[in-house]
């Protein structure tokens, strides 16, 4: 062998050399996510559903997925403004509430219509593949990874219990969104809408006088120190409402993965996702109702007879909805019925 082949060789040794751990590396590199959300870091939502989320995806990656998680706002904006920071590049993945938009993603409402839901496992499991076969564009600018409801929303308030819908006349009732403050309204109540995070420091000030959400939030809201009553409804009685909310994930950072981990991200993503979502949130409804109970606060059920009263105010919205997504260039009667038959059908299984 002459000095030049010896050169050769030894050159391509080296390069081989050099160049596999630089290959192992990348193949084994990690990826570092920021997930941003409003809720409280001492949450049920952050500590139950969001951390094991996370912790599942980096189990599921052999920690090649890490996340820097976010809670309270803590990369800054507005709970209102999560769904386009994921778009847009602010943080990786968000959760949130479409309906902090409003009328931006109509199509999805239908979930947030009174006495629509059963329980958040099945209609976490109906809105997924509602927007899939329904509504797919809804959430196109964004990765979605899971879309899921809350347990039976109820009324909270400061100094009246309520037991039929003439007790909310006059009062000032927070609501989540557009569908869920026209409800109110057509209830007899005053409706402010606002994000969740704003309600302690407005029933503190006398903004509002109660607000409607899910037994689950009471505690990381103060809102049972906050308020003296609750008025819920009686299983049998259908539930009042829920809320719709979305995980999803920067589109060119889901695309910059490495197949495996795109996959592994996909596999914690859908209708299981959604569902594990709705019903870890739902499963968390009775310690929301002990801490009132524990305070002596006073808890009301409202019965399937009373509850026929608020169906019936309620009633026109169901149409209001049709007629305005009609409006849009959509067929809000299929719209509709197809979210109703969705909710049964996967109420079935649960």
């Amino acid at each position: 062998m002459d000095r030049r082949t010896v050169l050769k060789a030894a050159g391509a040794t080296a390069v081989a050399s050099i160049g596999a751990p630089a290959l192992v590396g990348f193949a084994q590199s990690t990826v570092t996510l920021k997930f941003h959300t409003f809720m409280a870091p001492t949450s049920n939502v952050w500590l139950t559903m969001h951390k094991a989320w996370m912790d599942k995806v980096e189990k599921d990656s052999g920690g090649r997925i890490k996340f820097e998680g976010y809670p309270a706002m803590q990369l800054g904006g507005t709970p209102p403004q999560l769904y386009d920071q994921a778009r847009d590049g602010v943080a990786d993945i968000t959760w949130t509430l479409p309906g902090n938009t409003a009328g931006r993603f109509p199509r999805v409402e239908v979930f947030e219509l009174p006495f629509m839901m059963n329980n958040a496992d099945a209609t976490s499991r109906a809105y997924w593949e509602y927007v899939q076969t329904m509504a797919p564009d809804e959430f196109k600018e964004n990765q979605l990874i899971a879309v899921q409801v809350h347990g039976p929303g109820m009324f909270h308030m400061k100094e009246k219990l309520i037991k039929s819908a003439a007790d909310l006349k006059g009062l000032k009732v927070r609501g989540p969104t557009r569908q869920i403050t026209k409800m109110l309204g057509m209830l007899g109540a005053t409706p402010v809408g606002m994000p969740l995070p704003q309600i302690p420091d407005a029933l503190s000030k006398g903004v509002i006088d109660g607000c409607v959400i899910p037994w689950e939030v009471v505690p990381s809201v103060k809102v049972n120190e906050l308020t003296k009553f609750h008025s819920e409804f009686a299983p049998d009685a259908g539930s009042l409402y829920t809320t719709t909310f979305v995980m999803s994930m920067n589109k060119a950072k889901y695309n910059s993965l490495p197949p495996d981990l795109k996959a592994v991200i996909d596999r914690n993503s859908g209708i299981e996702a959604s569902a594990f979502l709705g019903r870890t949130q739902q499963s968390n409804d009775p310690n929301g109702r002990k801490s009132a109970s524990d305070r002596g606060n006073t808890i009301h059920t409202i019965g399937k007879a009373e509850a026929e009263e608020f169906r019936k105010l309620c009633a026109p919205i169901y149409q209001e909805w049709i007629d305005d997504m009609n409006k849009r260039g959509f067929d809000g009667k299929k719209l509709f019925d197809t979210a109703k038959a969705l909710i049964e059908k996967h109420g079935k299984r649960t």
